[in-house]
């Protein structure tokens, strides 16, 4: 006993007058057995409901279930998110034997035919019952996840899908450990500065930076996203581009960290497992909680994209391939040309280099000013804190505060790459807000990102497409800041997936409005707003490749739909596969080197499988929105109000087009993204 007294995991240690994770005193050591500790205490709780010698009732079965496991929640919180943002190989190893214990305790949960009757029960008497709205959506989504893990199943069926589950909880892991093995495996070091020809200055700074911080001469190129941009986009060496492209789109394909089992194995036990439980295939099985409601129409959706978008990204093609000819006389335009000479013609077109952003885009800047836009739309405050602990010295924290001065919540902003973080940008939760045992949480938000980190000739300056990622990920924070749900697994942004979008993607608008740029976008030395002409030149570009753009994301969301609205048993050779399921997107060659599928964590690792429509599906979402703000204004404050209330602090407590319309008045208009994007007039 007195291993958990002194395990700050184990004993589900807060800290503060926040009650914030104490991390500088969490050892690797600890979560093991934290997490043993956790199982048994929940299984405790499970025990005791279960055990309930009264009548079934929306307290003490609902509820209950509500409230059971609060300290593997804790622990789990813990492990998951610093797994993705702060760990190691032990900490990726562990994650074998934690993520099936997990899986067999929710199974063991789901598939208790004693706990699924309690809950029966109250769900078949509920129209009797004096329930409010969120009482009635939570007894709805525990009803229906009992019955989508397997609650119905037969006995030798349970067992079944425990097996499947368990497989899959350990297969998801290490798809994750591979891809962030393949990306830290490679570098590249350049000594002569003439092949770095085109390259941006801070580019090259930043490429010298990393090679003296490994101890090494030249110039040092890895495939974080910092580093490989600007080599896309910039680089006049075609060999060079060549090389990075090849190496960046080959992560987890044919070498040591080889994926392609491993997502064969994860899509074959969705598909059995989506069978068990009585599905034609895994999307039908996903589909049925979401927006879309089915895979006829996410692929209806997808089509009606992608014949409006295809016929420009073509046209768009030829203007790019004609430019390359003219140029540098290349008459076999490639994949790794086509961000280079991309840039040519939007200097051309629109005479500017998105590098004359840069040095107006200081990272610190752009936090305050969103923090600002923040401020005008909603009415909230960032109190920076330095006396609350973090897990890497990297991290900044704020409390935020409303116009009340009352808290709403804790912000932790983790924003540049390391070799213990995994490649992309994220929101997530270290505490998400709702009602634990008669207290209400305020939420503990994190952003975590990958963006141009400072070197030692200049601060974090960064590309306008970062600058991007900041709003997008600062909108899902605020949806799970302003969350204000009375159960936290209705709580924001616990919502349907293609609706979770909706939060991020608005807030990427305000990025384009000169009210918003003029908050923020100051020139890191001398002070001096982005000037006017820079500002038209963004807008009037806003729009530029917008087919192509279209298409490389309809790449991965019918890649996403073909890997998991199919027979994946058919499926053998998965080179194969994924160049027929793309081949009538590909505007350029195929790579022989490149594979998609094996870096492809947001279906095969994360949330997303049967879900990267989600993105297109939430832009229209977002583009019909955004309407709203600019017919009344971007910094109307009863329009945000509006957006708030109806949107952002409702969580999952209503149907999302429910909400949605309290907000709009309407529907979404389909087509207000193709609009938006100028795919149609």
């Amino acid at each position: 006993m007195s291993n958990f007294k002194n395990n700050p995991l184990s004993n589900g240690k807060r800290i503060g007058k926040f009650e914030t994770i104490p991390f500088k005193e969490i050892k690797f050591e600890h979560y093991e057995p934290a997490f043993n500790h956790a199982l048994e205490e929940a299984k405790k709780d499970i025990k005791e409901i279960r055990e309930d010698k009264n009548e079934p009732t929306f307290e003490n079965t609902i509820e209950a279930l509500e409230n059971s496991g609060e300290l593997l929640n804790y622990v789990s919180k813990v492990y998951f998110n610093l797994l993705g943002a702060e760990s190691d190989d032990k900490m990726k190893d562990l994650a074998q034997k934690i993520s099936p214990l997990i899986s067999a305790f929710s199974n063991s949960i789901m598939t208790d035919s004693i706990i699924f009757k309690r809950v029966k029960t109250i769900h078949d008497s509920r129209k009797k019952l004096d329930l409010d709205q969120e009482q009635i959506r939570l007894l709805e989504k525990n009803y229906k996840d009992f019955v989508r893990n397997g609650a119905l199943l037969d006995d030798k069926e349970k067992e079944e899908l425990k097996k499947i589950d368990g497989q899959m909880a350990k297969l998801s892991p290490q798809f994750t450990k591979n891809l962030l093995g393949a990306t830290n495996a490679f570098q590249l070091v350049i000594t002569d500065e003439t092949e770095l020809e085109g390259l941006p200055q801070s580019a090259k700074d930043a490429a010298k930076y990393a090679a003296k911080q490994m101890k090494k001469e030249g110039w040092l190129f890895n495939l974080q996203a910092p580093s490989v941009r600007p080599i896309f986009k910039y680089a006049k060496n075609r060999d060079l581009r060549e090389k990075m492209y090849r190496a960046f789109t080959s992560r987890a394909f044919n070498d040591k960290f080889d994926n392609r089992k491993i997502l064969k194995e994860v899509a074959n036990l969705r598909y059995k497992r989506a069978k068990l439980l009585g599905f034609k295939t895994h999307a039908e099985y996903t589909l049925t909680e979401r927006m879309a409601e089915n895979s006829k129409n996410v692929h209806e959706f997808l089509k009606r994209i992608f014949t409006v978008a295809m016929p420009k990204a073509k046209e768009e093609l030829n203007e790019i391939q004609s430019l390359a000819k003219e140029l540098d006389g290349i008459d076999d335009l490639q994949a790794w040309d086509f961000s280079f000479y991309s840039e040519k013609l939007r200097q051309k077109k629109f005479k500017f280099d998105e590098e004359e952003l840069r040095p107006y885009f200081k990272a610190e800047n752009v936090i305050d000013g969103i923090f600002e836009v923040a401020n005008k739309m909603y009415g909230l405050n960032f109190k920076p804190i330095t006396d609350i602990q973090v897990y890497n010295e990297d991290v900044r924290t704020y409390e935020v505060i409303d116009e009340k001065n009352d808290h709403v919540g804790l912000l932790y902003i983790d924003l540049y790459p390391r070799e213990t973080k995994r490649s992309g940008a994220w929101m997530t939760t270290f505490q998400t807000q709702g009602m634990l045992h008669d207290k209400m949480k305020r939420p503990h938000v994190a952003v975590v990102a990958n963006l141009t980190p400072a070197t030692d000739k200049s601060p974090a300056l960064l590309q306008f497409s970062e600058v991007r990622t900041i709003f997008h990920e600062f909108g899902h924070a605020l949806h799970a800041l302003l969350s204000n749900c009375h159960y936290r697994t209705l709580a924001s942004p616990n919502v349907y997936w293609d609706f979770v979008e909706l939060p991020s993607q608005i807030m990427e608008n305000w990025l384009m409005e000169e009210k918003a740029l003029k908050i923020f976008a100051k020139h890191y030395q001398t002070g001096e707003d982005l000037p006017l002409e820079l500002i038209k030149k963004v807008k009037k570009a806003e729009n530029f490749n917008k087919g192509s753009a279209n298409i490389r994301q309809l790449k991965f969301g019918m890649l996403d739909m073909a890997w998991h609205d199919t027979d994946p048993r058919d499926i053998d050779d998965v080179v194969e596969f994924e160049e027929n399921t793309l081949d009538k997107l590909n505007l350029l060659p195929q790579v022989d080197t490149s594979l998609l599928s094996t870096a492809f964590a947001h279906i095969f690792a994360g949330g997303y499988s049967a879900g990267y429509y989600s993105y297109k599906w939430a832009e229209v979402l977002e583009a019909d929105a955004f309407e709203k703000f600019k017919e009344e204004g971007i910094f109307n404050q009863k329009t945000a109000r509006s957006f708030k209330e109806n949107i952002l602090s409702k969580g999952n407590s209503e149907h999302p087009m429910k909400l949605y319309v309290n907000f709009k008045g309407q529907e979404p208009d389909p087509d207000a993204l193709l609009r938006r994007d100028g795919l149609l007039k």
